[in-house]
């Protein structure tokens, strides 16, 4: 028996979660996005609203390991679990609830490490995460609430980006 050696090819990412919801939800979902912070323009706001599906994804598959969105994920995040109802059926779709524990000013940890293994996480469950919207400029900017995200998760925005 001769041995081969056979190259595992890399699975193919998906560029978009926005399959995991309705194209009504996910709608209502940008829009809440933008009511609540100024100056998110349509094409951000949806960009935002992407990876924030792709965040809970990734933290309803991940066990053990600290995950956070950046604070500009975080803002659209925030606006998924206002849909109460919608963001219940997506994280009982995806097996698992993905809570959202704030924590206090003493224990925020911004740092590039975290951001990065949630990144892995995000291509671990299939897609590829928006560099941007996961880079330090997306992790610094803020004008909403602050907070963390322990459990799954530890821990928005308005902001110019690129285009995707």
């Amino acid at each position: 028996m001769t041995e081969r050696n056979i190259e595992m090819a890399a699975p193919t990412l998906v560029p978009s979660a926005r399959h995991l919801l309705s194209t009504t939800g996910f709608t209502r979902v940008v829009h809440l996005v933008q009511r609540d912070n100024d100056g998110v323009e349509d094409a951000m706001a949806t960009r935002i609203v992407d990876e924030a599906l792709k965040f809970v994804a990734a933290a309803g598959r991940s066990t053990g390991r600290h995950l956070r969105p950046s604070k500009t994920v975080d803002m659209s995040w925030h606006a998924l679990i206002l849909h109460t109802a919608m963001y219940r059926e997506l994280c009982s779709a995806l097996g698992r609830f993905v809570d959202h524990r704030p924590e206090g000013p003493e224990t925020l940890r911004r740092d590039a490490d975290t951001l990065g293994r949630t990144m892995e996480a995000i291509r671990e469950a299939g897609y590829e995460p928006d560099a941007y919207l996961w880079g330090p400029l997306a992790d610094t900017e803020i004008q909403a609430g602050d907070c963390m995200h322990s459990e799954c998760t530890e821990g928005g925005s308005a902001c110019a980006a690129p285009p995707a």
